[in-house]
């Protein structure tokens, strides 16, 4: 499989536009991302270089409940958990996502696309892009949807330097990936070592979590599998809302904390 790196992180909101705010207390720079035109969605970014959180809201719910999603979609993921806040899906980046698309056939996942997209940026241009879905039919975590922009890594780094998107973080931190609450951290990591083509790196103990964290290695941010070893913050996410991402991590940060922000984690570390 082509190599894939991390390309961002998805936390549904119901109103993206003051979420910013809540993330400058927080020293997290974001800005308004665009109109999804026809599609009943609009957004708010927050770039570490090109890795980058997207908080997603609707402007129209009921396009959105109304229109035919994709199978494995994002949309269809939130759909089915009735536009709950919270991390929702994320997704990978790739240079040849038709070689994704077939690889993923040939692994025996159900596949659909790629779809061609766009956003409209509140300066009027307009940025495209190609998305895939797949997973597995009885699958309770979704995997993650494949990006292949329209322009390459270089010319979207110097463009979103320009328009004041990237650059504009507390010096020194860095996006380091989600966490992910599952119940067999190691299976699942082995799951999607496979359909990913990703390493593993060193599997830890959290004592905050109560839980075992399995590692994957991808460029721009590791996967982290966190399964509970009894009561605590895992067992309850995954009592209420079964296996699904619930912390964005960041190294680099002033201090160590962890914030509760909109049925979200956001864990920092110095």
């Amino acid at each position: 499989m082509v190599q894939l790196q991390f390309d961002h992180l998805v936390h549904f909101l119901d109103k993206p536009e003051d979420f910013i705010a809540e993330l400058k207390e927080q020293n997290i720079h974001a800005v308004d991302g665009g109109v999804h035109e026809g599609r009943g969605t609009y957004n708010a970014l927050s770039y570490f270089d090109l890795s980058y959180l997207e908080f997603l809201g609707t402007y129209d719910r009921d396009l959105v409940k109304n229109a035919k999603q994709a199978h494995h979609s994002m949309m269809e993921t939130i759909i089915d958990a009735d536009f709950r806040e919270g991390f929702i899906r994320f997704a990978s980046r790739t240079t040849d996502i038709e070689v994704v698309a077939k690889e993923w056939r040939e692994k025996g996942l159900t596949v659909s696309g790629p779809h061609p997209l766009y956003r409209k940026r509140p300066d009027g241009s307009v940025i495209s892009w190609r998305l895939l879905f797949g997973g597995e039919e009885n699958d309770s975590l979704k995997l993650p949807f494949i990006i292949q922009w329209d322009d390459d890594d270089e010319k979207r780094r110097i463009e979103q330097i320009e328009q004041g998107v990237i650059g504009h973080q507390q010096l020194g931190i860095e996006f380091a990936g989600p966490t992910f609450a599952v119940k067999d951290s190691v299976e699942t990591a082995k799951k999607w070592a496979l359909y990913l083509d990703l390493v593993s790196k060193a599997s830890y103990e959290d004592k905050e979590l109560n839980a075992h964290v399995e590692v994957l290695a991808l460029h721009g941010g590791d996967l982290h599998f966190a399964s509970p070893n009894g009561d605590g913050i895992v067992q309850s996410i995954l009592d209420e809302h079964g296996e699904v991402p619930f912390q964005a991590n960041f190294v680099g940060a002033s201090e160590d904390k962890t914030v509760e922000l909109h049925n979200g984690r956001y864990h920092f570390k110095k």
